[in-house]
């Protein structure tokens, strides 16, 4: 696993020793600009913004990835709960967790439909990259 120099300590924080940024404070949050959110550490494209909407929890939420393989899952136990950790796939730098929790929705006709899932990712994983 590469290491990007450029990190602050609080993103390696949570890319790398797995920390969580307090809810309501990531930079992305309410962010409704069209584009792309990348890895923070290596680049790696994860999630359009097409995908992202507001699940009141406090944290940039998707409900889905970039690529069927953007992201790649971990079973983790830590605070005394059963979760499903997102992980980077190129890099393995911690994002946050995936949840399935939400209703599934038909899609407009043509159009992507949701699934279910709540990728519940910290703003300090990511990087915007705005379209054009």
């Amino acid at each position: 696993m590469q290491v990007n120099k450029n990190l602050t300590p609080e993103q390696y924080n949570v890319c790398f020793l797995k920390g969580t940024e307090p809810p309501g404070s990531g930079k992305y949050l309410h962010n409704k600009a069209a584009g792309v959110y990348a890895c923070v550490n290596c680049g790696q494209i994860l999630f359009a913004s097409e995908t992202k909407f507001d699940s009141g929890t406090g944290w940039p939420s998707f409900w889905d990835m970039a690529e069927p393989k953007a992201v790649k899952f971990e079973k983790d136990l830590s605070l005394g709960m059963e979760r499903t950790e997102v992980q980077c796939a190129r890099c393995g730098a911690h994002l946050g967790h995936v949840f399935d929790d939400l209703p599934r929705q038909a899609g407009k006709a043509g159009g992507q439909q949701p699934t279910g899932k709540r990728y519940c990712i910290n703003s300090l994983a990511l990087d915007f990259i705005p379209k054009n």
